[in-house]
């Protein structure tokens, strides 16, 4: 169980990005008073905790309503994780795991950012909530991994919120090009755990 802990943790811990979503924030952000920009990351990550738990709970049943087997939701899951993986080694933005730079220009005239684009996309994007959604299917009809789960998730939103309140400090440490390599090395990471989830998914889908 706690391997299976640790490599949830890992995906989820590179979908979201702490390190990434920092100077995309640092950016939205620019400008801002100390105070606006704690409360900004503040609501953000808790209204992308909210997202992300509903998902959490609703999951298995949304799964069962749509007719959407496990197996074909691993690899699709799968497949979708390994675009993001791509994106993460080349370093380009997209819709899985960001802001695009539409919405990002969007976003520069609002004054509150939380909702939109820092809780979805930034933080709850589609790749995040697909990676729940995958591992309430790995954690059907086991109570202990599901609560395992929910435990990995805060921890990951809470390092998030960590690196949203430190953005000025991270981004002189690491700069762009820092955040950038560590992005890179993510992402082999998330493309293998990606093409992982798909071989499960087609061996679960042979067996049925």
């Amino acid at each position: 169980m706690l391997e299976k802990l640790v490599n949830m943790f890992i995906v989820l811990f590179v979908v979201v990005d702490p390190i990434g979503v920092t100077p995309m924030f640092g950016a939205l952000t620019s400008g801002s008073s100390l105070v606006h920009r704690r409360r900004m990351a503040i609501k953000g990550t808790a209204l992308a905790a909210l997202i992300l738990l509903l998902f959490a709970f609703i999951g298995d049943w949304l799964l069962k309503a749509l007719g959407i087997t496990i197996p074909a939701f691993k690899i699709a899951g799968g497949v979708l994780l390994f675009l993001i993986a791509i994106d993460m080694v080349f370093a380009r933005q997209s819709g899985g795991r960001s802001a695009t730079t539409r919405e990002e220009a969007e976003a520069r005239y609002k004054e509150d950012i939380s909702v939109f684009p820092l809780a979805f996309p930034l933080i709850a994007g589609p790749g995040a909530l697909a990676t729940i959604l995958l591992m309430v299917s790995e954690a059907r009809g086991q109570p202990l991994v599901f609560a395992g789960m929910l435990t990995v998730l805060l921890l990951v939103l809470a390092v998030t919120l960590a690196c949203l309140l430190l953005a000025a400090r991270l981004m002189k440490l690491l700069g762009e090009t820092g955040a950038n390599v560590v992005g890179r090395l993510l992402g082999v990471i998330l493309a293998a755990l990606a093409v992982q989830f798909v071989i499960d998914g087609v061996r679960a889908g042979l067996l049925r």
